[in-house]
């Protein structure tokens, strides 16, 4: 295979060839870009011109520097979305952990004040109800921020702490998009191992003895395994964390109340420390809102960057998640629907417990299934009808899975589910004896 060579006359251009070899595939993610001097050589530009490109690359997420090591394409560059895996019709789709669109209010009709530049970036009552919210769950509400959903919570307390190279300790199997994220900022990632309960202390303790400067949780509902912290383990984690001062801790709390488990935070147990509570999986996915309380200094600089940016998260948002959180008839409805999804999730693990099938599923809106062959698995679910994820675009060095959408799963179809699954599991069994 011939080695991709940049071409341009001038920085611009170069980090613009580079990034469109990404786009095109004659330049694959981690691969290592030319040596400043050669390139140089090779284009009859100066090394500073080329030194410029490469910063520019570091600058957007798509490369970052190694030393010594040279330059390389970063593992996840930030250069288009993640492709989605298709559905081919008449498949019944399971793949994501959505929500069950019936389950969701509906919007209001809101006409929040004329906003001017100056005003504060939270509304008032927004963040009252919010405050009241973290309140309950032993969460201190002094200082809060609206940010544009749980990742981009997440993405600026990152920014707040950490520079490129830092380490990042991370659930595994975990979220797939915060792993695109931690590439996207020349963050490293560092798995931590999980139980029902979430990560395990013992794998939070190896991965912060690996130097990581911040880790990210997800207390309940943690996707892919459903795993749920009770307090417990919440004391266990914030025992390790006392022996790091100075880690910052992210909890994404992204299906909130209608997880179907209760609220346990770190919140308070450490010095730099950020909870995100997203509306999306409980109120919509089209309200782009979370909102974030942390420490102080966290605070501040979340809502310090956030002004020399978008300045704030649209007042017309805002007021129509504080008229939905304010709605007695809205928390029913979301009352229901915590309800409803731990029925749907039950029914399916209870099927294939039926079965003899292990599966995982403490909270949320998806179950977990280790198997051996995933594209085994899968494939033979789909020839019977059903797409479920694959679990290699949420691993690291975990065991192999799939994770099975449950958020409209009826009793039926859970019950068909796992009988398709259990024979699936026994043929590929039968084919490796």
């Amino acid at each position: 295979m011939i080695q991709y060579m940049p071409q341009g006359r001038n920085a611009s251009e170069i980090a613009a060839d580079v990034e469109a070899a990404l786009r095109d595939g004659r330049l694959a993610p981690g691969v290592a870009l030319p040596p400043v001097r050669g390139l140089a050589a090779e284009l009859g530009l100066s090394p500073v011109t080329v030194a410029a490109a490469y910063r520019e690359l570091r600058e957007k997420g798509i490369a970052r520097g190694n030393g010594r090591a040279g330059t390389h394409i970063t593992a996840r560059p930030p250069i288009g979305p993640r492709l989605p895996l298709t559905v081919p019709a008449g498949v019944r789709n399971l793949l994501s952990g959505s929500p069950d669109p019936a389950l969701l209010p509906e919007l209001p009709a809101v006409t929040p004040p004329p906003r001017a530049y100056g005003d504060p970036p939270v509304i008032a009552r927004l963040g009252e109800l919010a405050a009241e919210r973290f309140r309950a769950d032993g969460i201190d509400p002094r200082h809060l921020a609206v940010v544009s959903g749980a990742l981009d919570g997440v993405e600026r307390v990152l920014q707040a702490w950490l520079r490129p190279g830092d380490r990042v300790a991370v659930e595994d199997p975990g979220y797939p998009p915060v792993l695109d994220l931690l590439g996207a900022l020349g963050l490293s990632a560092v798995p931590m191992g999980l139980d029902e309960f979430g990560v395990r202390p013992d794998a939070l303790a190896t991965a912060l003895a690996r130097g990581c400067q911040a880790a990210l949780f997800t207390p309940r509902a943690q996707a892919p395994t459903g795993a749920a912290w009770d307090a417990a383990r919440a004391a266990e984690l914030a025992g390790v964390l006392a022996t790091r001062p100075g880690t910052a801790v992210i909890e994404d709390d992204h299906a909130g109340q209608v997880s179907g488990s209760a609220g346990h935070s770190l919140a308070g147990s450490v010095e730099r420390w950020a909870t995100v509570r997203s509306v999306s999986k409980s109120l919509g996915l089209d309200l782009r809102l979370a909102v974030l309380a942390g420490d102080a200094a966290t605070v501040a600089r979340v809502e310090g960057r956030q002004a020399v940016g978008p300045g704030w998260v649209s007042g017309l948002l805002q007021q129509t998640v504080a008229e939905l959180w304010a709605s007695p008839a809205v928390g029913q409805l979301l009352e229901r629907a915590a309800s409803a999804y731990r029925q749907r999730r039950r029914a399916l693990l209870d099927a294939l417990s039926g079965h003899g099938v292990p599966a995982t599923g403490r909270s949320g809106m998806a179950v977990w299934v280790p198997v051996a062959d995933e594209p085994a698995v899968t494939g033979a679910l789909l020839d019977r009808g059903w797409a479920v994820a694959p679990g290699e675009r949420f691993r690291i060095a975990s065991g192999p899975g799939i994770r099975i959408g449950t958020g409209s799963l009826s009793g039926d179809e859970a019950t068909q589910l796992a009988a398709d699954l259990a024979v699936s599991l026994t043929r590929r069994a039968r084919r490796t004896d």
